[in-house]
């Protein structure tokens, strides 16, 4: 198994050692093998993990290998490099175990949407002096664009901040608690609380 689904949680910290230890905590819900991508169909390898809504009917339909899709809440695909693994089957629940011997992780999240903001805080620039009459205090400030006379893409102005994807790698795992189904890694995680990240190994 190469990857799951979490829900983030909280930011806390742990004792390692004789230090402190930031973590977030992502509690990872009941998943099911809804189906699998294959060579032959699909010209690649895949796992599809969903998570089932309450009212969930998963039962295979005559003539297909999935579950039906539209008993599932969230859907993720997740690439199997290293061929099927013989326990995995349609229906099957993907549990905390696939992470055993797991040292690092790719935490992968929407970050949290900022709105339209100014140049200063979407781009954590210093801004102009703030005294000796200076009227510019988080002015954007010149662009540089003489020739040709036109704004140059990719410039660092305001506009729309955030609800983009991140993905941090080598994440170091600190925590697995399999009774509450909750895991622990270092530092920070994009998104907000509540929100559905993807966890690959």
């Amino acid at each position: 198994m190469a990857g799951l689904l979490a829900r983030k949680v909280e930011m806390t910290r742990v004792i390692k050692g004789d230090k402190f230890v930031p973590i977030t905590i992502l509690e990872v819900p009941t998943l099911k093998v809804v189906g699998f991508k294959t060579i032959e169909k699909d010209w690649y390898e895949a796992v599809v993990v969903g998570i089932p809504r309450k009212d969930a009917k998963l039962k295979v339909s005559k003539g297909k290998s999935s579950l039906p899709v539209n008993q599932f809440s969230e859907i993720q695909e997740f690439s199997l490099s290293d061929g099927k693994p013989e326990w995995l089957e349609v229906g099957s629940d993907i549990t905390l175990d696939s992470l055993e011997g797991v040292e690092k992780v790719r935490v992968t999240g929407i970050s949290k949407w900022r709105w339209f903001t100014g140049a200063m805080k979407r781009h954590n620039f210093h801004g102009w002096p703030a005294t000796h009459g200076s009227k510019f205090h988080r002015a954007l400030g010149s662009i540089w664009n003489r020739k040709p006379k036109r704004t140059h893409k990719w410039k660092k102005m305001h506009g729309h901040h955030g609800c983009q994807k991140i993905t941090i790698k080598k994440v170091p795992l600190e925590l697995v608690n399999k009774n509450a189904s909750l895991i622990g890694v270092r530092g920070w995680v994009p998104g907000a609380r509540n929100s559905l990240v993807t966890i690959t190994f």
